[in-house]
């Protein structure tokens, strides 16, 4: 049950997580490291891999290699965490306390956790 709801969670944040990505998009953009091109274009295609991960989370059939593929994801995406900690990037319309920038690096690592071990069964339910 537990992995349940951990797994219910994890989509949660992806799914909430892809529409912000469309709604803020220059926000998201401005956390996007300088040393990659196309800021816009990353965001948008990182909020489809987001809603993937979702649907990919949800399918029994493909809920093991998908939660491998978000963990992946999550470390892909850990250097916009890590650059906006640095430059204090100010994001939906003010600055974030530096902890929490600083807070949110480790909690990636709590979430990959999260997710290998929600997706990680071999239920077959549709949750």
């Amino acid at each position: 049950m537990l992995k349940i709801v951990i797994r219910v969670l994890v989509c949660a944040v992806f799914f909430f997580g892809g529409i912000a990505h469309f709604v803020l998009t220059d926000d998201f953009a401005g956390i996007v490291p300088p040393f990659l091109p196309w800021p816009t274009a990353i965001v948008l295609l990182t909020g489809v891999v987001e809603f993937a991960l979702v649907v990919g989370m949800l399918l029994p059939s493909t809920r093991s290699f998908t939660g491998r593929a978000a963990a992946a994801y999550c470390l892909l995406v850990l250097p916009a965490n890590i650059y906006q900690a640095i430059s204090d990037v100010p994001i939906f319309g003010g600055s974030i306390a530096p902890e929490l920038l600083w807070l949110r690096i480790p909690l990636q690592f709590v979430l990959i956790a999260g997710i290998l071990w929600s997706t990680g069964n071999s239920d077959r339910k549709l949750i």
